[in-house]
């Protein structure tokens, strides 16, 4: 019985780690959009080994997407407009203690889903929150 596969697994772990641990660590739910992709494009293509393909050829892949990823990252940093590309602006949903229902919209969040994030962060009251952003 041809156990190579085993290896592979063990590598394909220990590689990803290191790969998505260059990448930066967040929770899913911090994800920016282009993060997200990079991601889900890694771990589709991290398993390709174990079907057959150059396991080596993989890690590169994966290692250029992580790579490309924090280069757009660094360039969001460094120019306005790259991040207003790639991530939007901020926008003002409360201000004064008062939900600004027409952001709201812009953003498709409903009333009920910024009470439940506000009680997530332990807020009763939106008059108790003088300015946020999302």
């Amino acid at each position: 019985m041809d156990l190579h596969f085993i290896w592979k697994a063990v590598l394909i772990v220990f590689v990803g780690i290191v790969i998505l641990r260059i990448g930066g660590r967040k929770s899913i739910s911090q994800l920016t959009v282009s993060q997200t992709v990079i991601m889900i494009s890694i771990g589709t293509i991290m398993i390709q080994p174990v079907s057959n393909r150059n396991i080596w050829i993989t890690f590169v892949i994966a290692l250029l997407l992580v790579l490309t990823l924090v280069f757009v990252e660094l360039l969001q940093l460094k120019y306005d407009k790259v991040e207003t590309f790639f991530s939007g602006k901020s926008v003002l949903i409360i201000e004064n203690g008062i939900a600004q229902h027409h952001n709201l919209k812009k953003i498709r969040l409903s009333y009920d889903q910024l009470e439940i994030r506000l009680r997530q962060a332990n807020i009763q009251q939106i008059a108790d929150v003088k300015w946020a952003t999302i």
